[in-house]
């Protein structure tokens, strides 16, 4: 169980048009310039944007993997320990990520490539 840095990284060239940038300790993950997930090296850890209930639900089920990382409007960001997580799962939350993010259009045509 677990995944490693490398295989995250990989798993983001599964989503159209994701754009990566260097905050210093973070690697900001954004489409159309619009952020979904941040990613800490150092710790192994990364924070992907997600429904309030969504967050609330995964912390309260697993605290040892998922953390509350902080909630902006109708959205909850979650952290999460990628020791502790499958790759499918963690593919599934960082594709509700995006898909909260990225345009409508750009949804639809993944959905439909998939």
């Amino acid at each position: 169980m677990g995944v490693s840095v490398d295989e995250f990284l990989k798993m983001l060239k599964e989503l159209p048009e994701v754009e990566q940038s260097d905050g210093g300790d973070w690697v900001s993950l954004r489409v159309h310039g619009k952020g979904f997930g941040y990613l800490w090296e150092k710790t192994e850890t990364v924070g992907l944007k997600s429904t309030i209930e969504e967050q609330l639900a995964l912390v309260a089920e697993r605290p040892e993997v998922f953390e509350i990382q902080f909630t902006a409007g109708r959205f909850g960001w979650v952290v999460v320990h990628l020791s502790g997580i499958e790759a499918d799962e963690l593919f599934e939350l960082v594709t509700e990520a995006w898909c909260l993010t990225a345009p409508k259009q750009l949804v639809d045509a993944h959905e439909a490539a998939r």
